[in-house]
C-alpha cells in the first residue's frame, strides 16, 4: 500500500494505487464480470435512491490518499453502469497518474462527447486533428447549433462558456502545440480548454499543469497498451465536474466494459516503461530518418540515397527544434511514439506498408507492435502521400532497417 506523506513516482502509483481496493488475496486483481450486485444484509445500511446526493463516486488524488472507509462512504456497487469493481480500480491508477480524477468510458469518443455534453458550449475552437471529433461535434451541431472555430481564430471570437479543444501532440502528424498559450487564451475569454493527451500519456506530459481545463485520453492506446481494449478516459480537477460526469455517464450509458477495465489496470501497471520506451525508439528512427534526408549528396547506394529517393519529410515533436523553450518543459520525458512520414509520390504511400516485415498495416497506435497506416484509408481530410507511424517495442535499429529495406523496393 502507497505510503501516506510519500512522494512516489509513476511506476510505483502504477502498481499501488489501487491497493485499497484489493479485497481478496490474489496477487493479479481478480475478473469481475457481474453487472448486478446483492444490497446490503443490514437494513440500517439501505439507502433509498431518492435519499442520495446524486451519484457518488470516491474522491482519488494523489495528495489524499483513498481508504477502505472512503470507498464504503462513497461508493457502494449497485449496477455497473453506475460503477463496478474493476472499472473503479482502473479509475483510482490513473486518478493518481493524470492528477485528476479520472472517468472511464467505452471509447476516446464517448469521452469526448461526455465532456461537450458536460459544457455545452456555443463555440468550439479546434484543429484538423481526429477526424473523429469532427464528427462528434457535426452531431451537437444538428442538435444544438454548435459553431466551429479555427484553432488559431482571434480570441475575440470565444465568448464564456466556448470551448478550445487542442490536440498536443496531434494526430495524425505527432507534432505538439503549447499547452500553456492556448489555456491563457482561452481563459482569458472565459472559455475552457480540453487537452486530447493521447499521443503523450503519463509520464510524457501533465496537461494540468499548464493550465488545461479537461484532459481527454482514447485509453484504446497506451493506457491499454496492447491493441486489444477498446476505452476513453477523462480528467479534472474539478470535483464538481467530476460528479457531473459521473451523473451523465449514467444515462449516456458509455461505460467502460468490465473485461476491458480489467486488461487496462493489467496494462497500467507497465505504462510507465512501455511509453518511454516506445517514446525512445521513436526518436531514435524519426532521428535518423530526419538526418538521411539533410545530407547533400547521399552515396550511391547508401541508406540515406535509398531514403532520399522516396521519402519526402518526416514529421515529430522532436524536430520542432524552433519550439524547445516551452517544449521540453511540456514535455521533458519524451516526445511520443507517433510520428508522420510524407512521401514523394502517393504510389509510394500506397505500397510501402506492404514492402515491410516488422511493421504491421493497421489504422490505431499506442500497442507493443509497430503500426503503420496509409492514412487515407481511415482518414479522408489528410495527404494521400502520409503515412502514420505508430513504434512498438522492437529495436529501433531493427525497424530502421526493414523501412529502409522497403525504400528500396519501392523504387
Amino acid at each position: 500500500m502507497l505510503p501516506e506523506g510519500q512522494d512516489v513516482g509513476a511506476s510505483t502509483r502504477s502498481l499501488h494505487a489501487d491497493d485499497v481496493l484489493n479485497v481478496v488475496t490474489d496477487v493479479a486483481p481478480p475478473i469481475h464480470v457481474a453487472t448486478t450486485f446483492r444490497y446490503s444484509d443490514d437494513p440500517a445500511k439501505l439507502m433509498p435512491a431518492a435519499d442520495l446526493n446524486g451519484v457518488r463516486i470516491p474522491e482519488i488524488v494523489p495528495s489524499k490518499r483513498l481508504t477502505a472507509q472512503t470507498l464504503e462512504e462513497q461508493s457502494s456497487y449497485i449496477y455497473s453502469r453506475l460503477t463496478a469493481p474493476t472499472s473503479t480500480r482502473f479509475e483510482a491508477i490513473l486518478s493518481s497518474l493524470l492528477n485528476g480524477q479520472a472517468i472511464s468510458y467505452s471509447s476516446g469518443l464517448s469521452a469526448f462527447h461526455a465532456a461537450l455534453t458536460l459544457l455545452n458550449p456555443r463555440r468550439i475552437s479546434i484543429g484538423k486533428g481526429y477526424h473523429g471529433c469532427h464528427g462528434v461535434i457535426d452531431i451537437f451541431n444538428r442538435l444544438n447549433g454548435l459553431q466551429k472555430l479555427d484553432l488559431d481564430c482571434p480570441a475575440e471570437q470565444l465568448e464564456a462558456g466556448d470551448v478550445i479543444h487542442l490536440e498536443t501532440p496531434v494526430n495524425p502528424e505527432g507534432t505538439s502545440f503549447n499547452i500553456e498559450q492556448y489555456a491563457k487564451k482561452a481563459h482569458s475569454r472565459g472559455a475552457y480548454l480540453i487537452v486530447d493527451g493521447t499521443f503523450a500519456p503519463p509520464p510524457l506530459q501533465d496537461p494540468f499543469k499548464f493550465g488545461a481545463d479537461l484532459v481527454l485520453h482514447s485509453g484504446s492506446k497506451y493506457f491499454g497498451g496492447h491493441s486489444d481494449v477498446l476505452c476513453g478516459v477523462l480528467a479534472t480537477q474539478n470535483k464538481e465536474w467530476a460528479q457531473q460526469l459521473l451523473r451523465d455517464r449514467v444515462f449516456l450509458g458509455g461505460v467502460m466494459g468490465n473485461l476491458e477495465s480489467w486488461l487496462g489496470v493489467r496494462s497500467l501497471r507497465t505504462l510507465e516503461v512501455r511509453v518511454q520506451r516506445l517514446s525512445q525508439n521513436a526518436t531514435n528512427l524519426v532521428s535518423w530518418l530526419h538526418n538521411a534526408l539533410q545530407i547533400p549528396s547521399p552515396a550511391p547506394g547508401s541508406d540515406e540515397e535509398a531514403t532520399q529517393k522516396v521519402l519526402e519529410q518526416v514529421f515529430h515533436s522532436s524536430l520542432q527544434k524552433d519550439d524547445e523553450s516551452w517544449l521540453l518543459k511540456q514535455m521533458p520525458n519524451g516526445f511520443g511514439p507517433v510520428f508522420s512520414i510524407t512521401m514523394r509520390e502517393e504510389d509510394y504511400a500506397r505500397h510501402l506498408p506492404s514492402k515491410l516485415a516488422l511493421f504491421q498495416h493497421a489504422t490505431s497506435l499506442g500497442g507493443v507492435e509497430s503500426l503503420i497506416e496509409w492514412r487515407t484509408m481511415s482518414d479522408k481530410t489528410v495527404d494521400r502521400r502520409l503515412l502514420r507511424v505508430s513504434i512498438g517495442l522492437e529495436n529501433w535499429e531493427d525497424l530502421k532497417r526493414d523501412l529502409v529495406n522497403a525504400f528500396r523496393a519501392l523504387v
